[in-house]
């Protein structure tokens, strides 16, 4: 017990002191453009990542090899490659969840790029392995020339008017993790009552889909007339479609990661550095993206004031995951 104790104190420590020293670390530009590329995997989609790549490789003449999947793809190929001892990624981004289960397995080296410092305090992970760079945040969008805006839903609790009954889409929740997990976090602002919530959502009879992303097509042709998503959907799908503003908006943050055996470390962390600053941050942004550098928003009416009401989501046990899939499976279909 005591040799058990004594191995966690120092393995705390050395994390700490880890953190303390990358604080601030300025990057080596010289070594990363010597270095000539860097390869990121990650789970955003290429258009709304491209013109951050393409000023990154005008500016520092370094390429950036992009491979792209599902957060749930990104790890399983990142985890492949360290298990076999051939880490061929510099970077790592994906969501919250998926990237706790990486680094638990040692896959990230702690750095703090300089500019994240200005972040909120809420969004920064203590130990330095992983650095917040943007954040979805949920709300009702509705369709704006089937739903007046003044009869539109005012917040969650409206979804349960039986006039919306058969005019709603949602993901499935028993199938998909961060609806589970949104469902799950209303006990943030329901407390005990979330699940007599969801219970009355499911008995609205929802369009159910596979995940966030076809909800807003859903929604703007005409299948339903409004649903739960991610606000940033209003500026990446055209149509008539607009979003609710709510008094807190549950919220999914993203992150960046070094790699523990980045093949080219000063490109990764120059990589990093030049995501979470002001020029990266407001690049990401213009496609509809939330991010967490203080003053830049995305051209959506009103993502000022969506900002500083983001809670973000706490991520459930994998056993409370399994758990709440049975539960809400239950919930939706039974007879």
């Amino acid at each position: 017990m005591i040799k058990a104790s004594i191995i966690a104190i120092v393995l705390t420590l050395s994390m700490a002191l880890c953190a303390a020293n990358s604080q601030g670390q300025p990057v080596d530009v010289a070594a990363a453009k010597k270095e000539g590329k860097v390869v990121v995997y990650g789970s955003v989609v290429p258009q709304a990542i491209e013109e951050l790549h393409k000023n990154l490789e005008t500016k520092y003449d370094i390429k950036v090899e992009y491979w792209r999947g599902s957060s749930t793809a990104v790890a399983e190929r990142a985890q492949t490659e360290w298990r076999a001892g051939r880490p061929a990624f510099d970077v790592v981004e994906s969501s919250w969840d998926v990237m706790v289960f990486m680094k638990k397995e040692g896959l990230f080296a702690a750095y703090i790029p300089p500019s994240s410092e200005k972040f909120p305090a809420q969004f920064k992970e203590k130990d330095a392995l992983i650095t917040p760079w943007r954040i979805l945040p949920i709300s009702i969008l509705y369709n704006t020339e089937l739903v007046k805006a003044g009869e539109a839903p005012k917040n969650l609790d409206d979804l349960l008017n039986p006039k919306w009954k058969g005019k709603i889409s949602i993901p499935d929740p028993s199938r998909h993790t961060t609806t589970a997990k949104f469902l799950w976090n209303l006990e943030k602002f329901m407390g005990a009552k979330w699940r007599e919530y969801v219970k009355g959502l499911a008995s609205q009879q929802p369009l159910l889909v596979e995940s966030l992303a076809p909800v807003t097509p859903a929604i703007i042709k005409g299948e339903a007339q409004l649903g739960i998503a991610y606000i940033k959907f209003v500026k990446q799908y055209k149509g008539p479609v607009s979003y609710v503003a709510l008094d807190k908006y549950l919220s999914d943050p993203n992150h960046l990661a070094l790699g523990a055996k980045a093949p080219r470390p000063n490109a990764a962390r120059l990589y990093i550095e030049y995501a979470v600053s002001a020029d990266g941050q407001r690049m990401i942004s213009q496609d509809g993206e939330f991010v967490l550098f203080p003053g830049i928003y995305p051209p959506i009416q009103g993502a000022e004031k969506v900002t500083p009401n983001m809670v973000p989501m706490d991520n459930p046990t994998e056993e409370e995951a399994k758990s709440l899939s049975n539960e809400f499976r239950q919930i939706f279909f039974a007879k």
